[in-house]
């Protein structure tokens, strides 16, 4: 049995509410009397008002909470940073987050208290999210949400982290690293994931309710996708390694985005201008004109193409729906709203994405730790029991080693005509590598380099197409990896120089 005893000042409360009041939508005050109107005795919880600089309602505020309620002022202006400040001066055993446009009914903490003693196993459990809807919008702003809401509580392994209604131990929550502000709405995903890893269990108390208010209004509905996208993409830029990272899925914008790597793509298109050209001239096949089309777009204009079409389809969508909300059907209005969240969240992801393009951006590594980003490739394959993948005909990778001469390593498993009889070319930043510079093995290509003083240099190649069968994909090297490493004859035969040089410079000072 739950031990729901407190000290007699009330320093100890099993439950610390905490209840962020930015983003109220004019409802905090019903969200204040459905947690006053509480079942449960008093004394068991204690309510946290984090207030954000910009709140307007300080007099009401002081008036109806006075005496009941602990306020705590912070510097954020998100509810996420509220609720992690609320968190961090929170004295109860359990974490109560939820919403200042959200209220609960008067059982919660009973039901609460009672699911903590049936569920011993549980760290932490979201509640049942009930929508209030005052307009057609928030209708179907309501009807995407929940199905997302019941999809994550019911079906998904690990997605039960709702702020609307969360409960848990406070020490699970800060073990698996609390709220994090800069993630904004995206940080609920992350703490849900880092419970998963570390293998705690989060319940769901369906009979516990709590009525959800939505506003139905196109400009929140946007600013909240904006904000989800923009946590998204500083977690997936970040180089962490924090338990439950490799839950989170990664989105194809992120997954292809050295695609609109404008270096990478005009490395890939000068292997195809200088391989094609001495062959075949200016009659170029098919192929050739394909492989001119695939590289030169993205070479010359980078993702321009892609971020134009994209925001046409959200000016589309936005304006369609703002005229169903006036004249359209509830299904109509409905089907619209998707689109037009789809198309926002993936115009937001190719602006991330290219906002962070040249900082500090986590790379994919996925041919090696010293391959900071590849252009050309699909995705990962097993034949011959090697996993590998295929690049295309022209590809190109950035690198990094150490300043100097390295040998880089490309790992080719023999599922095409043997790696001398391919006739492969590499280019390193533009420039056509040595053949003396290349030593062909049976499953590997050996490359002598000089790579510049930064050590990050575009190494690319070009090759015939391979034909698979069954297969339309354009097909170059199978690729089990890529390996950087530092010439150590080269960095010998510099060392033997310069113990000569000391050594002739001691002898000419001792005759002198």
């Amino acid at each position: 049995m739950l031990d729901v005893t407190t000290t007699s000042d009330g320093a100890c409360p099993l439950f610390s509410i905490i209840i962020p009041l930015e983003f109220h939508r004019g409802q905090w005050e019903q969200s204040w009397l459905g947690w006053t109107s509480q079942t449960a005795d008093r004394a068991l919880y204690e309510i946290i008002l984090v207030v954000p600089p910009d709140f307007t309602g300080q007099a009401e505020l002081n008036a109806l909470a006075a005496g009941q309620a602990r306020l705590e002022f912070a510097d954020s202006a998100h509810d996420i940073g509220l609720c992690a400040v609320g968190a961090a001066r929170a004295r109860g055993r359990y974490l109560f987050f939820t919403e200042s446009h959200c209220w609960p009914e008067p059982d919660v903490i009973a039901l609460c208290i009672r699911a903590i003693d049936d569920h011993p196993d549980w760290a932490g459990f979201s509640c049942r999210s009930v929508p209030i809807c005052h307009n057609r919008l928030s209708e179907a702003e309501a009807a995407m949400y929940q199905a997302d809401i019941e999809f994550g509580m019911k079906q998904h392994p690990w997605r039960k982290v709702l702020d609307q209604c969360f409960v848990t131990r406070r020490d699970a929550y800060q073990e698996c690293g609390g709220l994090r502000e800069e993630l904004g709405h995206f940080a609920e995903w992350v703490l849900a994931a880092g419970y998963h890893a570390r293998g705690y269990a989060i319940g769901y108390l369906e009979e516990a309710r709590f009525h959800h208010y939505y506003i139905g209004r196109i400009g929140e509905l946007k600013t909240f996708t904006l904000d989800f996208v923009e946590g998204e993409s500083r977690f997936l830029s970040e180089d962490r390694r924090d338990p439950g990272r490799e839950l989170i899925e990664i989105p194809f914008e992120w997954t292809d985005r050295d695609d609109f790597d404008r270096q990478l793509a005009f490395n890939a298109l000068n292997a195809l201008m200088r391989y094609s050209l001495p062959r075949l001239g200016w009659k170029w096949h098919r192929e050739e004109r394909r492989a001119l089309w695939r590289w030169s777009g993205p070479a010359l204009f980078g993702d321009l193409r892609a971020r134009v079409a994209a925001s046409f389809a959200v000016a589309q969508a936005r304006l369609v729906l703002t005229a169903l909300t006036v004249v359209g059907s509830r299904d109509a209005i409905a089907r619209w709203m998707k689109s037009y969240i789809a198309s926002l969240i993936h115009l937001q992801r190719l602006a991330c994405i290219r906002r962070l393009r040249g900082h500090t951006i986590s790379a994919k590594k996925l041919l090696g730790d010293r391959v900071l980003g590849q252009l050309g490739f699909h995705e990962l394959e097993s034949a011959a029991g090697h996993a590998f993948r295929w690049s295309e005909p022209q590809a190109a990778v950035r690198i990094k080693g150490a300043p100097g001469r390295n040998t880089v390593c490309i790992q080719c498993p023999a599922v095409r005509e043997s790696l001398d009889e391919i006739g492969v070319q590499f280019y390193l930043d533009g420039a056509p590598l040595d053949r003396a510079a290349i030593e062909i093995g049976l499953d590997r290509y050996m490359l002598s380099l000089d790579l510049p003083q930064t050590g990050i240099a575009i190494l690319a190649w070009a090759c015939p197409k391979f034909i698979g069968i069954g297969d339309a994909r354009r097909l170059g090297l199978p690729v089990v990896g890529i390996e950087v490493n530092p010439d150590a004859r080269g960095s010998a035969q510099k060392d033997s120089g310069l113990s000569a040089a000391i050594s002739s410079t001691m002898v000419v000072s001792e005759r002198n």
